[in-house]
């Protein structure tokens, strides 16, 4: 039964190893590796760890197989923690089974795994935090409070959202008999070192004005976000864990209702969910808690089928068949126009539109966004670097390349280098406290842009050409490519003016 856990990492490792790195880099995937080749404690829309890995992966060039070997390792290091909760549930090597599958075709957390993002490493720490605090309300080492903390700690370094899964595992504790367990004095210095683990960013936060809050409020009142309701926030839940699959976490769940000493996973699950809803989170921002009930869901599923062994040797392949049945909404193992029949297929047969999965607005593309996203960069840099390598050399020494947004600034700074680019300038997020770079801008490419036509800001402009590329997402088709000369108004005079936190 020991092996299982080991077993279930291996193979988890495996898929993801084979089916991460194709079709291109991810957007924010390259935002991420830019961010980490410029360390800080924090930049204006995350915390530190996943930029930092992100870049450590490109240390020795470009490379997709590396980048994406990341969040495969905390895919597998999150499938074993989910085995090693279905035993601390009472589970033996069937209920680790299911719960080892549903977990490797839980769509959300395949996702998870499959791109670097925040969200990789809650599938490891979540429910490790998780399995330390059961463990302790089992009458365990409460010292084991220390290692729940630094999990957490950790993780708020990766991602915000799991103050919301703290604060949800600390009111369910406090909703059942084990809140005992809150009293104790290792709690608080678990509580204390997750504090000063997140200090650091924390503290870069303040000094920046609360950056953060700033781009979460501008996501809202500019109507960045799709806002769901409570009906369809929780039925995306189904389809987000893998609409044939969801019945594992949902029968976990009532396992843990059940049980007296687990109980407080169950509302932690309900009052983490109601919280989103209340604030109107994205629907996966609470998907790293689904390695909790799906590990009791395993293990409900092995007392049901204690004496039916022909149901349990049935239940395996189906699950299987089951989870390679979405497998390719999250593993980008199909080519392009096998992608965009397969979806319309699936679509078709269970009668549920793309937009019910939506959650920004004006994101459409024949392929999924996230598949969309991972094409026609190196076409768009090696477009500009035409451009800007085709300038009168008195032009090309004091030009200055201006992106919309962080995709395509991380893009040209990471695949520009062998062209000569020099360093891009952009008001988006992070890029717009990198600053100006000491440009002028007195001559711009200008790249999605219009040089400031409405304000006239240049003496002249031209557009150079219109970019485009296929398979790419709807608001980068057709990019204008302008060369501005002459500015009216110092870059640096303008640059407070031009920020776009969002």
């Amino acid at each position: 039964m020991k092996r299982i856990p080991i077993v279930a990492a291996l193979v988890t490792l495996a898929v993801h190893l084979v089916g991460n790195p194709h079709y291109g880099f991810f957007r924010d995937e390259l935002y991420f590796i830019i961010c980490g080749f410029h360390p800080a404690w924090g930049y204006v829309d995350q915390p530190p760890v996943t930029p930092l890995l992100a870049a450590g992966s490109q240390l020795f060039g470009h490379s997709l197989v590396l980048l994406r070997a990341v969040p495969a390792l905390f895919a597998a290091a999150g499938a074993y923690v989910t085995c090693t909760l279905a035993v601390e549930l009472g589970g033996d090597a069937f209920a680790e089974i299911v719960a080892a599958l549903a977990y490797l075709f839980c769509n959300v957390l395949l996702s998870f795994g499959m791109k670097v993002g925040p969200d990789m490493v809650g599938l490891w720490l979540w429910p490790l935090a998780a399995l330390y605090v059961l463990r302790i309300a089992k009458g365990g080492d409460p010292r084991l409070w220390l290692a729940a903390g630094a999990a957490i700690g950790f993780s708020l370094e990766s991602k915000y959202s799991v103050i919301f899964f703290t604060v949800a595992l600390v009111a369910g504790i406090l909703l059942t008999p084990q809140s005992r367990i809150l009293l104790s004095r290792w709690c608080l210095a678990g509580a204390a070192l997750a504090a000063l683990i997140a200090l650091p960013n924390f503290v870069w936060q303040a000094a920046h004005g609360y950056p953060m809050f700033e781009l979460l409020r501008n996501a809202q009142t500019m109507g960045k976000n799709v806002v769901a309701g409570p009906g369809l926030y929780l039925f995306q839940q189904l389809l987000l864990t893998n609409l044939f699959l969801s019945p594992v976490w949902i029968v976990g769940l009532i396992e843990l209702l059940r049980n007296q000493t687990a109980r407080f996973f169950a509302w932690t699950y309900v009052i983490l969910i109601a919280l989103m809803i209340v604030s109107h989170g994205k629907h996966y921002y609470p998907a790293d808690v689904y390695p909790i009930v799906i590990a009791a869901g395993g293990v409900a599923i092995e007392r049901w089928t204690r004496n039916l062994t022909i149901v349990r040797a049935a239940l395996v392949p189906a699950m299987i068949v089951a989870g390679l049945f979405f497998l390719p909404f999250s593993l980008p193992v199909l080519s392009e126009t096998q992608m965009v029949s397969y979806q319309q297929w699936v679509t078709n047969a269970l009668h549920v539109g793309r937009s019910t999965m939506a959650t920004e607005r004006g994101q459409t593309a024949e392929l999924p966004s996230d598949w969309a996203d991972m094409h026609g960069w190196p076409q768009l840099v090696a477009t500009v670097a035409a451009i800007y390598n085709a300038l009168p050399p008195d032009q090309r020494r004091q030009a200055a390349i201006v992106a919309s947004n962080y995709g395509e600034a991380a893009a040209i700074d990471f695949f520009g280098k062998p062209y000569g680019l020099p360093p891009v300038v952009s008001g988006h997020n992070n890029y717009w406290l990198w600053g100006t770079h000491g440009y002028t801008g007195n001559v711009i490419v200008d790249v999605h842009g219009d040089c400031g036509a409405k304000d006239r800001l240049f003496a002249s402009s031209r557009r150079a050409t219109v970019f485009d590329a296929p398979w790419v997402i709807s608001y980068e088709h057709d990019i204008p490519i302008m060369v501005c000369n002459g500015i009216k108004v110092p870059l640096a005079t303008l640059w407070p003016k031009i920020r776009m936190y969002i």
